[in-house]
């Protein structure tokens, strides 16, 4: 029985097992302090530190966005697993809207003429439109704000990662050639070992440029998020106007519904039930009798002018 085997080329293979363990014993020894490490200069470390700090601070800032979107952390995933094989969101009901169908529902079973059923009515529809300008608010912050920041960490973060994770293989690679020349014994050795050198320096300088320049790209980057930022402001203005809007509408309809407090009526004349009569006050001590005395006289003689009848006998006041 013939087995085709597929093809190894073992000459490339050991080459690589090579590299991986030269890399292996310089970063050790590195780690130990018995060997040199080749140090890049200050402007590129900047650009480092400041493409590592755009990243992080990036990340927590999409994170938050969407934990205030879409509070929930279970429908966060379940969005996030539905963009990833690029299907439609789920249509879910947010708990405004939740919220508005209760109302209406229970204004429909306390009666949609009395006053607190149709209030009911009038405001669970309320919620439901505060319900809509939410979700809309939503999608239009995930087009205009989170969206392009994710595609950048997604996308040009993930390639600066990379080509500085290629940098530090090539820097290992270059360090480790500097060591065997300087261990080198023979004139031959020396001789190939310069030569392993000096590619590897070329690799390294290539790498080195290539990853700066993306280093550099996040100053673009940066202004690119700052008009995401003044997107996403002008979204949220617009979305707390239209609620506001929204919410006036809502207190001059269930202002208007309003029912007027009823009057009484004394000596043939209305008088609002919400005036306040004449106020009794009880005396707190035997010094204020004789006082409070002569208070509920002029009291009972104005209640008696008002046609009410008024017992003095009672002390249920006082």
């Amino acid at each position: 029985m013939n087995m085709k085997l597929p093809d190894i080329n073992v000459k490339k293979f050991v080459k690589e097992a090579g590299s991986t363990l030269s890399r292996v014993v310089q970063l050790t020894e590195e780690k130990l302090g018995t060997a040199e490490k080749t140090e890049l200069d200050s402007h590129f470390e900047h650009l480092a530190e400041r493409a590592e700090c755009t990243r992080n601070w990036t990340e927590k800032i999409v994170r938050n966005a969407e934990a205030v979107m879409v509070p929930n952390p279970g429908n966060r995933m379940e969005d996030y697993i539905f963009e990833k094989i690029e299907k439609k969101k789920p249509t879910r009901l947010s708990n405004l809207e939740y919220l508005g169908l209760d109302m209406i529902e229970a204004g429909g079973e306390f009666g949609q003429d009395s006053p607190y059923g149709s209030a009911l009515i009038k405001v669970g529809h309320t919620e439901q439109k505060l319900g809509s300008c939410e979700r809309d608010f939503i999608g239009s912050v995930g087009i205009c704000f989170t969206q392009p920041l994710r595609k950048f960490l997604e996308g040009e973060m993930k390639t600066i990662t990379k080509e500085k994770g290629i940098l530090e293989t090539k820097r290992l690679d270059l360090d480790a050639c500097k060591n065997r020349v300087r261990k080198a014994r023979s004139m031959l050795g020396q001789q190939a070992a310069e030569r392993d050198l000096r590619i590897a320096q070329a690799e390294f300088d290539r790498q080195a440029e290539i990853t700066k320049l993306l280093l550099e790209g996040i100053g673009t980057s940066q202004a690119g998020h700052l008009r995401h930022l003044h997107s996403f402001v002008e979204t949220q203005a617009r979305y707390y106007k239209q609620c506001g809007q929204i919410m006036d509408d809502l207190q001059k309809e269930l202002a208007s519904m309003r029912p007027q407090a009823p009057r009484l009526r004394i000596n043939s004349e209305d008088v609002d039930n919400e005036q306040s009569s004449p106020a009794i006050i009880a005396p707190t001590s035997e010094n204020d009798v004789e006082t409070s005395s002569s208070q509920m006289s002029a009291q009972t003689t104005v209640l008696s002018s008002m046609n009410i009848k008024y017992d003095t006998s009672d002390i249920s006041v006082l």
